[in-house]
């Protein structure tokens, strides 16, 4: 593995290595070596300072090691040939060797490694949206780059050939695209990979943000993830599609004699979800601002139930296509990009496998009923559970949910907590435009 990483190296003519893994937050973090320490640094880690990463190490025990993991060795193709540079993702490991466990990434593969146990493939297919923005004489409110709207198509459409060059530089590091195009908001778009193995989509998600950011940065425009960005305008989601495997390739979820072509450990595995949706916003939706994206009216979901072909519904079924069996899966519409995929990948198996595991069976489906219209005594006859209105509100549901804080890990857990507390402590005490106009002069 070595040599042949280290000869394409050479064919690549790459100078320069990123070692690269996110915070706890899903920031990413890294640093770059010269090509001839690599050798050493794939044999024996790089050692860091833990300590100054949020959610990492304390100051006494702040020596940490980055493990290489050479199977995702990609060159960024808009690094300058001079100065070409390539980035190798990394696991992290304490200083006497094991692994850390408030590693986002490791963290997955350990949830991962109870659904093999399983003889189960945990697959996702994520769809992150995003905005470009222009960057103009530093306005406080961002200017969209296009006024385009949903599948618009122009062939004089700036923003299409910005969205093609970065599904482009995509391509070249590996992932597989299936589609682009540009969503329902000003400015707003999606790229879509296959679905896979879902520490490689999460991988993939990790890429994705920083490659838009970068190709958009080379075009004088901002690339955004941010959820709701702009008032009035419709939020950017990660509509996740869920499904499981069995070593032969197989998909667990197909059941041809069912009304939705759904097994019975399909629908276990949505009611897992469905029972842990309150628990797993504070995961899936991280941000302060991701609870202005979680409002009616712009295709997010605010009440957890299901539904075939309900786009208001938190959990929808895809309409099945005769002979593709593989393609039966779940779609889970309230993650948002803002979110570490390492950390929301990891809550939704471990909520799942509760529901396989428990039996749970999922309540009756709301097609053909837009919740969004219900009335507050509709939605308590039928007993339709309601997404936190709050970051604050979504961390005491997590508070509460034994089976995500034990998927997190005590160490992962508390610094998550501890990151997104201080967030919710810093938006609460900020006095914002919108409160100076309705209460200044008339307070």
């Amino acid at each position: 593995m070595t040599q042949d990483l280290l000869k394409r190296i050479e064919e690549d003519r790459v100078k320069f290595i990123c070692l690269q893994f996110t915070d706890v937050t899903g920031t990413v973090k890294s640093t770059d070596m010269p090509v001839g320490r690599l050798t050493d640094a794939l044999g024996n880690g790089v050692w860091f300072d833990g300590s100054s990463v949020e959610g990492f190490a304390r100051i006494q025990e702040s020596d940490m090691m980055l493990r290489l993991d050479p199977g995702t060795y990609q060159v960024l193709p808009w690094s300058e040939a001079e100065r070409k540079r390539a980035r190798i993702l990394c696991d992290i490991h304490s200083a006497d060797g094991t692994p850390f466990p408030g590693d986002p990434r490791g963290t997955l593969k350990r949830m991962l490694a109870k659904a093999d146990a399983k003889g189960w493939l945990f697959n996702t297919g994520p769809e992150p949206e995003f905005f470009l923005f222009r960057r103009d004489g530093g306005r406080i409110h961002p200017v969209p780059h296009d006024s385009g709207s949903y599948f618009d198509f122009s062939a004089r459409d700036e923003a299409q050939r910005v969205r093609s060059q970065i599904m482009m530089a995509l391509q070249s590091m590996g992932l597989e695209v299936e589609m682009g195009h540009h969503e329902v908001g000003l400015g707003q778009h999606e790229i879509d990979f296959k679905y896979a193995d879902a520490l490689v989509t999460a991988d993939n998600v990790v890429t994705l943000k920083y490659t838009a950011k970068a190709i958009a940065n080379m075009h004088d425009l901002t690339a955004t993830f941010m959820p709701k960005p702009a008032y009035g305008a419709p939020g950017s989601g990660m509509h996740t599609h869920i499904s499981i495997f069995d070593k032969n390739g197989n998909n667990l979820f197909f059941d041809p004699k069912d009304e939705f072509h759904l097994s019975p450990t399909a629908y276990a595995f949505m009611a897992g979800l469905i029972a842990h949706a309150r628990g797993m916003c504070a995961i899936v939706a991280p941000s302060v601002n991701s609870y202005k994206r979680i409002v009616p009216g712009f295709e997010a979901p605010i009440f957890v139930c299901w539904a075939q072909v309900n786009r208001s519904a938190l959990v929808r079924i895809p309409r099945y296509t005769p002979g593709n069996d593989k393609a039966v899966r779940i779609e889970l519409r309230y993650p948002d990009p803002s979110c570490n995929p390492y950390l929301a990948f990891a809550a939704m198996l471990a909520a799942g496998m509760d529901g396989v595991e428990k039996k749970l069976k999922p309540p009756a489906h709301v097609n053909n009923v837009d919740v969004y219209h219900l009335t507050p005594e509709e939605v308590s006859a039928r007993a339709i559970p309601i997404l936190p209105g709050s970051l604050a509100e979504a961390l005491e549901a997590l508070a509460k949910d034994d089976v995500l804080k034990d998927a997190l890990g005590p160490s992962l857990y508390e610094a998550f907590v501890r990151a997104k507390t201080a967030e919710w402590d810093d938006y609460r005490t900020h006095v914002t435009d919108w409160e100076i106009e309705r209460y200044l002069e008339n307070a």
